[in-house]
């Protein structure tokens, strides 16, 4: 059963709000909140949606979910046993709201508590070794009996046995689809044992969603948003663990690596993760030694809920304004600051008509905050 912090918590009025604005097609992260700044709220801005993605070129009408709609998924998480968390809400993970576009909502079920302790991940490959399996269990036990929690990916191999190794002290596990959908799907009984022994599981995805390969990358995210470091047991060359640990490295995480034989496979990407200066890890010492001093930080502060208007907009745009914007972007990333530099425009008016190509889908958002033109195709 879920079990909820204290503290400032969204009325029911505005979680259906966030639930519908967070499900409108072309809607993320980073739009959702410029949206919230720039009308106060996440239903004022349901209101103004058609205009904007008319504005910025939109070529089909885009559905906005109904009040119904929302209602119906908080209603499937209900009967879940799970529950909707908003970003500045006590129960939403601490370092997960402070990375660059952090997830607006998440989908919960189990212990929020969990979140409250330090974490680290654990993750690694799918067709992990034996020798790798029981090393991941073995570092995750005797992490979580020092007051960590354990976040991994639900996946099959490492994240398995790392959510096996410290169920007993707190886990987190994130998933790529909605929490209905894990996968593997023989993975839906260890979600029921996380959420029954103190830990928790989450996604950032709808009730019902089936993940796709382009999901995965976004679970990866969310694991190494929460933590302090990661740990990779053994990964490919080409593996999602090291996008994972990639993440983790521009989020400012510590990101460790246990070492393998070179003549295996399963190795050579951990080994490589060592050759770029990652930390050496062959005991669980190694890992805590190097995040205690991070463990002992204090927490960030609570976000508000709800932000007032930003009082701090520019002229308003209108058609030409637009078209040197547009004319600015192309395929390749370019950064904000240049096309304000480039066009003479005030920031603001830049950020709106961002904001409208986004919404219409024609803008795409890249790590670090550089953006491009996306182009119909023919």
């Amino acid at each position: 059963m879920t079990q909820a912090q204290p503290g400032p918590r969204l009325s029911e009025r505005q979680r259906l709000a966030w639930l519908r604005l967070i499900r409108t097609p072309n809607v993320g992260p980073v739009s959702f909140r410029d949206l919230v700044n720039r009308f106060g709220s996440a239903e004022a801005a349901l209101g103004m949606l058609p205009e904007l993605m008319a504005s910025g070129g939109a070529r089909r009408t885009v559905r906005i979910p109904s009040i119904a709609d929302a209602q119906a998924e908080m209603d499937s998480a209900s009967r879940f046993g799970a529950r909707f968390v908003c970003i500045g809400e006590p129960d939403y993970p601490p370092l997960l709201k402070v990375i660059d576009h952090p997830p607006p909502l998440l989908a919960i079920v189990g212990d929020a508590s969990v979140f409250r302790l330090p974490a680290i991940a654990i993750v690694g490959a799918r067709n992990a070794s034996l020798a790798g399996i029981k090393m991941a269990r073995t570092l995750a036990g005797e992490i979580g009996r020092e007051g960590y929690s354990v976040v991994s990916g639900l996946a099959r191999g490492i994240d398995t046995a790392a959510h096996q190794g410290s169920l007993a002290t707190g886990t987190i596990g994130v998933l790529a689809g909605g929490l209905d959908m894990p996968y593997p799907p023989e993975n839906t009984g260890l979600c029921r044992e996380i959420a029954e022994h103190g830990g928790a599981v989450v996604s950032e995805m709808p009730f019902g969603w089936q993940p796709r390969a382009q999901d995965f990358p976004r679970r990866n995210r969310l694991v190494a948003g929460m933590t302090l470091g990661l740990v990779v047991v053994e990964a490919a060359k080409r593996s999602g663990s090291l996008i994972s640990a990639r993440l983790a490295g521009e989020m400012g995480r510590l990101v460790f690596a246990v070492p393998g034989s070179p003549l295996d496979p399963r190795a050579g990407g951990t080994n490589g993760l060592l050759k770029d200066g990652a930390t050496l890890v062959t005991e669980a010492a190694d890992v805590l030694g190097a995040v205690a001093p991070l463990s002992a930080r204090p927490r960030s502060p609570d976000l508000p809920l709800e932000e007032p208007p930003d009082l701090s907009i520019g002229p308003p745009h209108g058609d030409d304004e637009r078209g040197l914007i547009i004319e600015a972007l192309g395929p390749v990333p370019v950064e904000i600051d240049e096309i304000i530099a480039h066009t003479g425009l005030h920031a603001a008016q830049v950020a709106m008509v961002l904001l409208e190509l986004d919404l219409a889908g024609r803008l795409e958002r890249h790590t670090g905050g550089s953006v491009s033109l996306v182009f119909p195709d023919p």
